[in-house]
């Protein structure tokens, strides 16, 4: 076998003695990737007949698709729901984030005046990930259009309607072009006219911050709504007579090949292991771990902004100044997922997919992030068998390696 490829292709490596979790399934076999792009062992050895540029030794450790939080408000000192040192904040933050083995996320904005998304807005770029942080999906616009019944940390004078349908939408934030993600409250009227724009345009809505009951979150579904905000938190608790929108979870009028994601909070805090349990096993393909975190991610107790407000941080809750309301969390996402696999006993694999494939599969980019399938993004994180991140690869370059 030639060392290189005939159609000249790049430099070829070969990650052995590992598990790979690949199919749902974790599994002792090599990992291959070049020019950024994990390959076809059987292609290289048949058609390309070429051997590995270079082996690299796992030592053992389980590789993952590299994390995706979908939900982030900032963190290490950055509040992306503030202009003051934005780019800088949103640079800073995505590289804190690689040592989470998070490889892609979306800044998330709450409920803020029609002048700040049209200032903000247009500053966060979507951007591929690199040694200097986490890719950039798009931004995660949470508000305003939400209950104020169910406003949670978000500025109750900012909450807005669209009487007058997408127009209003378009008045409030400017240009879409850098969003992701919006969560909005399904119960408003309009609501389907908007959610049915939002989804011509490729942006995926999810439903939270609402009263709605499961009539209107069913609606909301058919009309092209995908996700719903950190379920169980901002939103009318589950009722045997009206489950409201905690039972999308197993609505039977549903459209059969519309799937339902939903983002929990798994950081012992905002939801109960027995509630983690209950999703979980009810919906187990839904499942979308997500942070929530704020700028107090990697930083000392204290008091700091969020948005208009002001937020205390007192061990590992942190809640608005002069309320029991929380305001967000200070978890990272490799520490989701190891609670989330201990508090429902779901499996390694499991929980890795729920901060991986799942997301991916929400944002509807499961081709090329979230899997280690032949021919996707060399996005990959490197465990112990506990879970704690060894190393992360962005594009089959290492960009994190834990001391």
């Amino acid at each position: 076998m030639s060392q290189s490829s005939p159609t000249s292709a790049g430099y070829l490596y070969q990650y052995t003695n590992c598990h790979i979790l690949r199919g749902g399934k974790i599994i002792r076999e090599d990992l291959w990737i070049r020019d950024g792009k994990i390959m076809d062992p059987e292609i290289l050895f048949y058609v390309e007949k070429v051997n590995a540029d270079k082996k690299i030794d796992c030592k053992n450790m389980i590789i993952s698709p590299g994390f995706i939080d979908v939900q982030l408000n900032g963190g290490y000192g950055y509040d992306f729901s503030t202009d003051v040192n934005l780019e800088e904040g949103i640079e800073k933050v995505a590289h804190g984030l690689l040592s989470q083995g998070v490889t892609s996320f979306c800044p998330t904005i709450i409920t803020s005046p029609p002048d700040f998304y049209h200032k903000v807005l247009p500053r966060i770029k979507k951007c591929n990930g690199s040694k200097k942080g986490a890719g950039v999906l798009g931004v995660h616009v949470e508000g305003p259009f939400i209950c104020v019944e169910r406003i949670g940390a978000h500025p109750k004078q900012c909450v807005r309607d669209y009487e007058n349908g997408f127009s209003d939408v378009l008045e409030t934030y400017g240009d879409l072009t850098n969003i992701a993600i919006v969560t909005l409250a399904p119960e408003k009227k309009n609501s389907m006219e908007v959610i049915e724009e939002f989804c011509k345009r490729g942006i995926v809505v999810s439903v939270g911050h609402s009263n709605a009951n499961l009539v209107e979150g069913e609606e909301a579904v058919r009309s092209g709504a995908r996700f719903i905000t950190h379920l169980f938190n901002a939103m009318l608790p589950f009722h045997h007579r009206d489950p409201h929108l905690v039972g999308l979870l197993t609505s039977e009028k549903l459209p059969r090949n519309r799937r339902v994601f939903y983002g929990i909070i798994a950081d012992g805090i905002h939801t109960h292991p027995a509630a983690l349990r209950i999703a979980h096993r009810v919906h187990p393909q839904g499942t979308v771990l997500v942070t929530d975190a704020i700028q107090a991610m990697g930083l000392p107790d204290g008091t700091y902004p969020f948005g208009e407000q002001t937020i205390v941080v007192e061990g590992k809750r942190s809640y608005i100044k002069g309320t029991n309301t929380l305001a967000g969390s200070t978890a990272t996402l490799d520490h989701c997922v190891r609670l989330f696999a201990k508090q429902t006993d779901c499996g390694i694999e499991k929980a890795l997919e729920a901060a991986s494939l799942h997301p991916a599969q929400l944002m509807g980019i499961e081709d090329k992030k979230g899997t280690l399938d032949f021919g996707t993004d060399a996005d990959f994180i490197m465990l112990d068998d506990s879970l704690n991140v060894k190393a992360t690869y962005i594009a089959g370059e290492c960009v994190y390696t834990a001391p």
